[in-house]
């Protein structure tokens, strides 16, 4: 009754036959609906690790739908710098009739060597190969990221086998499109590119026409870190290769730790330069220059050292940068450095997208969009954040050359008036300084009188002034007697102490009068007394010569000194005088007389004449 029953053994071989077609695919089949444009298969595929990177395609078709391969972790398709090679399986099965190709993507453009088998339902097997390792114009489609055009007939079930193996990251962001969707992506994916380079671009000839002009060291260095940076991310975004180098294996394969390389000297340096670490933090400058110096190492170990040993490290040194810039900022921040508040923000946008790719490229955090385009993002807002830091900065820092000048007025002044004081705000401090000044200026510096200059225009106004008022005015001439014998007895230093002894003797005398008092020139000095007339004026004189002659002067150079002094004196009578010259010339006729009557007297211009 069972050979009489056909349908059994029927249905017995079509169970095997799917069994057997269904077995490879362990995650499953992934359906492309009519309505799919775009379908990323990280979620659906298997993958297998290996290690030695010797297995073979027929090898690993045979350990489909073991043990041996598994679903991605999390669905991450990024495994950080592995060795050996990996294995990505998906079984697809098409259900649009009207798109028998697509296009997969690989989203990650580092990688060195893609294999692509694809096996149908009639068993054969169909191979495309890819990466950085063959130039680029092998690709389907001149595009950033290496792609496979596969066909896909509707309604049969497609095994599609990935092996990646470089000495990049590892990373599998697989992703099929439909022709249509695949040119709506690349033509927002290329204008948002541009637009990224259309920022850097603009601020790169901004700040190129400012250091042009201010010719600021940071200003340079900001120049060299957008080109640094900008070629990096042209570079890891595969644009290099593509529009720079598509020919040229080698260099796609060194170009990303030379990039780096430039970047992180671009960016220590800038760093340095910005945050002013030679001033404010010596060690701390040290440590950036030791810095510099080793992504110069890196620069040049990048050229003759494996990408897989040297990328890895450039890409850890990336972190420890970020750190260290990040403390070097901070610490700026803490002595009270205001640019530096503005430099950590702008700086924060740029090392969260740098540090998310980097931790992307060492597998720790998945890919995404926001992962993977982090670093445009950050780098644009941190390029336009830094370009105004930088005018804030110059700002500062001419405000701080502004105020060291103005301190160094404030210590000249000090010296010159030998003492000042702390006021409350710049101004001030100029003005009172300016003050002192013009006031040492009119003093002989060994008596500290009034010089000869300044005695000139005020006794020129006193003179008007007793014109106006007719009131008299009185001129004394004092000359020390003999005092060339003192210098040559007892040197120049005990003539000076002399000299300042003998004003403080007359400065004395002269002080109830409200007198005009000068050192006229030499041993002579001169005193003008205002409303004093001819008689009160000889009084005067009396007292002035008895002072200086009355005791020995003291000196700390020498032995006391004897001295006396010869005093001529003239009375100018309202509206007589006009020009001070002439009433100097009298009163200097009357100290002559003086000095021909044997010394140590007072004379007068009656006297004399």
């Amino acid at each position: 009754m069972i050979a009489n029953r056909p349908w059994p053994a029927l249905w017995a071989a079509v169970l095997a036959l799917l069994l057997q077609v269904l077995a490879p695919a362990s995650a499953g089949v992934v359906e492309l609906a009519p309505d799919t444009g775009e379908l990323a298969l990280s979620p659906h595929v298997t993958f297998r690790h290996d290690i030695s990177g010797a297995e073979t395609v027929d090898e690993a078709w045979r350990l489909l739908g073991t043990d041996a391969f598994a679903p991605l972790p999390g669905g991450n398709p990024a495994f950080g710098f592995q060795d050996g090679a990996f294995w990505v399986h998906a079984r697809v099965l098409n259900r649009n009739v009207e798109e028998p190709r697509w296009l997969m993507v690989q989203t990650y453009p580092l990688s060195d060597r893609l294999d692509v088998y694809l096996r149908y339902p009639d068993g054969r097997v169909k191979h495309q190969a890819g990466g950085d390792t063959l130039p680029f114009g092998e690709r389907a489609i001149r595009y950033r990221h290496p792609n496979f055009l596969l066909d896909l007939p509707a309604g049969q079930p497609v095994d599609i086998l990935f092996r990646v193996q470089s000495q990049s990251s590892m990373q599998v962001p697989l992703v099929l499109y439909t022709p249509a969707a695949f040119t709506e992506l690349s033509r927002d994916a290329q204008f948002a590119i541009g637009l990224y380079y259309g920022i850097l671009l603009a601020l790169f000839f901004y700040n190129l026409v400012l250091w042009l002009v201010l010719r600021d060291a940071s200003y340079f260095w900001y120049l060299f870190h957008i080109s640094a940076f900008g070629l990096v991310l042209f570079c890891l975004n595969g644009l290099g290769f593509e529009y720079l180098w598509p020919d040229n294996t080698w260099l796609a394969d060194k170009s990303v730790p030379l990039s780096i390389s430039l970047a992180l000297i671009g960016m220590h340096q800038f760093a340095r330069v910005f945050l002013g670490l030679g001033e404010r933090w010596p060690l701390g400058n040290r440590v950036s220059i030791v810095a510099i110096a080793a992504f110069v190492c890196f620069g040049i170990a990048a050229v003759f050292v494996p990408y897989r040993l040297i990328t890895p490290a450039v890409s850890l040194a990336v972190l420890v940068s970020i750190v260290w810039i990040t403390v070097a900022s901070i610490d700026s921040v803490r002595k009270g450095y205001a640019p530096a508040r503005l430099f950590l923000l702008s700086w924060a946008m740029f090392l969260a997208g740098t540090a998310i790719y980097t931790l992307v490229a060492f597998g720790v955090i998945p890919k995404n969009f926001f992962t993977e385009y982090g670093v445009q993002l950050g780098s644009a807002l941190e390029m336009l954040f830094l370009s105004v830091a930088l005018s804030y900065r110059y700002a500062s820092l001419r405000n701080e050359n502004e105020r060291i000048v103005s301190e160094a007025n404030v210590q000249l002044e000090r010296k010159v008036a030998q003492r000042t004081r702390e006021l409350r705000n710049i101004l001030d401090q100029l003005e009172e300084a300016h003050s002192r000044l013009r006031e040492s200026s009119r003093r002989d510096g060994l008596t500290g009188l009034h010089n000869r200059s300044h005695f000139h225009d005020a006794f020129e106004r006193l003179l008007v002034a007793s014109n106006q008022e007719r009131r008299p005015l009185s001129l004394l001439m004092v000359d020390l007697d003999f005092f060339k014998s003192i210098n040559d007895e007892y040197g120049h230093l005990v003539g000076d102490d002399v000299l300042r002894a003998a004003s403080q003797r007359i400065g004395a005398v002269l002080e109830p009068h409200d007198a005009l008092l000068a050192r006229f020139g030499g041993e002579e000095f001169v005193a003008v007394l205002p409303g004093t007339d001819l008689r009160a004026a000889v009084a005067v004189a009396e007292d002035v010569r008895r002072a200086i002659s009355s005791t020995p002067c003291e000196s700390q150079h020498g032995p006391p000194v004897r001295i006396s002094a010869s005093v001529g004196v003239h009375t100018v009578v309202p509206g007589t005088v006009d020009d001070i010259e002439d009433a100097l010339q009298v009163a200097d006729q009357a100290l002559y007389a003086a000095k021909a009557n044997g010394r140590d007297c007072v004379r007068t211009s009656i006297s004399a004449a």
